[in-house]
């Protein structure tokens, strides 16, 4: 029994019932439209009514037939496990009442503990290579296919998303607003989880006072050092 490879699909249940929270708990309730598949999810039921889960589902699949053709299995079946994850606990998780957790007033500490708890889940799931699809999907593709970075195709898509919420009929700039401090705030806790965890951290320094260093690094510190000869190409010197 791999109990490592178990251990990790249990986080990534964690993480994704987290998230799955957030939403419910948090910026459902008072209206507020994130990034991402669930984005577009939020964004039909505020519109139609139909429920998160059912739209979510629906451009997963559609989705995942994509990464399969296109991104290969490895990829896509810890994505269908997450899917499939998220899918459910959008279905069983209730949708929280406006003023259950948060006053009805009080919409920006709705973006603060929402984006606090989606970020964390998101960051648990990150770390054991996990994946929930969505914009995942269409970022890997465009990453695969252009010359755009995986952050920077995540980061178009979610404000594209988040800024058609505006459209909605009760939508307006402080609607959009909320959505994009909801998805700094998530951003900037899924870093922190995921580079908090970080066991080891490399430096280079280039110094003529190397052995000072090293003995200083080594005896004060008490951290490991490997001394690199080299060459400066313009000095021609041995650095």
């Amino acid at each position: 029994i791999n109990w490592s490879a178990i251990r990790e699909y249990l986080m990534i249940a964690l993480g994704l019932v987290m998230y799955a929270t957030a939403w419910k708990a948090f910026l459902l309730p008072h209206r507020i439209t994130g990034g991402g598949a669930t984005g577009v999810s939020a964004i039909v039921q505020y519109g139609t009514g139909v429920p998160v889960a059912v739209t979510y589902a629906i451009i997963n699949g559609v989705l995942l037939i994509f990464s399969l053709w296109k991104l290969g299995l490895q990829f896509s079946l810890r994505t269908i496990y997450g899917v499939t994850c998220l899918t459910i606990f959008f279905a069983i998780i209730p949708d929280a009442e406006i003023g259950t957790f948060v006053s009805a007033n009080e919409p920006f500490m709705a973006c603060v503990l929402g984006g606090i708890l989606a970020g964390s889940g998101m960051g648990i799931m990150f770390l054991n290579n996990g994946s929930s699809g969505g914009t995942d999907i269409i970022a890997k593709l465009i990453n695969k296919y252009h010359n755009i970075t995986l952050g920077r195709a995540l980061l178009y898509c979610d404000v594209l998303i988040i800024s058609s919420s505006y459209f909605l009929p009760e939508g307006n700039i402080e609607k959009v607003v909320y959505g994009l401090t909801t998805m700094t705030i998530a951003t900037f806790t899924l870093d922190m989880v995921v580079n908090g965890v970080r066991q080891s951290v490399q430096f280079l320094i280039f110094s003529a006072k190397y052995e000072d260093i090293a003995n200083a690094i080594n005896n004060e510190v008490h951290r490991g050092v490997t001394i690199l000869d080299g060459t400066g190409w313009y000095s021609k010197q041995p650095v």
